[in-house]
């Protein structure tokens, strides 16, 4: 069986999309829905059990001899949350005791990290160094803190011996694709504007800053889910060496790109409103992110990454623009 935390959510529900189209329906679902629309997300999805959070453990103490591998995709991923303990208690305390778990189980394990623990990119977004150079990293926000202190800890966990025998971290960057919808304002501004665009209304972008960007040129490596699934579903059946990977297309956008993306599929020339960026988070905003990819390629993975307005085309025309959105 495989297990997915965050199951439920945006990936992690991608995740299982792939697998049942590879033909696996052993899937341990593992989140909570509450009383909105998530459960959307895998209500095509064929599993073999959904687990609550707080229910993993007991589960695993049953059934943990049949775990193939765990895909730890769960976490509190707001960039405004402040509730310190909370985002601990989700985000490391929850991640520590799942690696502990499969590393005394022997079961494989890949969790979510993100490129939020590049800070502002004053260190650049390489993958390839180790506990030093993961140090120098100066996270913006207390999410992008909590996963880069997870990232320290695992990698000084597995300097010790003491880490599952295949475990890999991955950075993720601007995800963006179907299933999203339950996010709220941590959505896309693909999934944010489409019908806003569809209909000739103004779309607001931060206006820039810094004197080395104009308005809207601000850059983000914007990267379709389903080509996320697809690097999980291969280092499912292949042993990539273990440690930290950044998973982006390589190739920084600007939020113009984006959005004129969205507006060649519908038709439509997008109008933009600059609007001041906020102050509260203007001092911690990132101007520019890009993905070092070579260390996925060197572990073997060789398969292209969606280009922008291919995965922007596929996202509108595939499930915005119809009456059931959801993957």
């Amino acid at each position: 069986m495989i297990v997915i935390t965050g199951g439920g959510g945006f990936i992690g529900s991608v995740l299982a999309a792939q697998l049942n189209a590879a033909g696996q329906d052993d899937l341990v679902i593992v989140d909570r829905f509450g009383s909105g629309e998530k459960w959307r997300n895998i209500a095509k999805r064929a599993f073999f059990e959904i687990v609550p959070i707080d229910g993993l453990f007991g589960w695993l103490d049953r059934f943990g001899d049949r775990v193939e591998a765990v895909f730890h995709l769960g976490a509190n991923s707001s960039t405004t949350a402040v509730d310190a303990d909370a985002m601990i208690a989700g985000n490391l305390t929850y991640s520590i005791r799942l690696w502990r778990w499969c590393a005394a189980a022997g079961k494989k394990l890949v969790y979510a990290s993100t490129a939020a623990t590049y800070g502002n990119g004053a260190h650049g977004f390489d993958d390839h160094g180790g506990i030093s150079a993961l140090e120098q990293l100066r996270p913006l926000n207390l999410y992008g803190w909590s996963k880069h202190a997870f990232d320290l800890w695992a990698l000084r966990q597995a300097a010790r011996g003491m880490a599952p025998p295949a475990w890999v971290g991955l950075k993720f960057f601007n995800v963006f694709g179907p299933n999203e919808y339950h996010k709220g304002e941590m959505m896309s501004l693909v999934a944010k504007n489409y019908r806003r665009i569809l209909a000739g209304e103004p779309v607001r972008l931060f206006k820039s800053h810094r004197p080395d960007y104009a308005d809207g040129a601000q850059c983000r490596d914007f990267v379709y889910v389903k080509d996320c699934a697809a690097v999980m579903a291969w280092l499912l059946r292949q042993e990539a060496p273990c440690g930290l990977y950044n998973i982006g297309t390589g190739r920084a956008r600007s939020f113009r790109d984006l959005i004129a993306a969205v507006g060649a599929v519908c038709g439509v020339a997008p109008v933009i409103d600059y609007v001041e960026t906020p102050p509260a988070i203007r001092p911690n905003y990132q101007y520019f992110t890009e993905a070092n990819i070579s260390k996925l390629r060197a572990a073997g993975y060789g398969a292209a990454f969606t280009p922008l307005e291919a995965a922007v085309r596929d996202f509108v025309e595939g499930y915005l623009a119809q009456s059931d959105p959801y993957l």
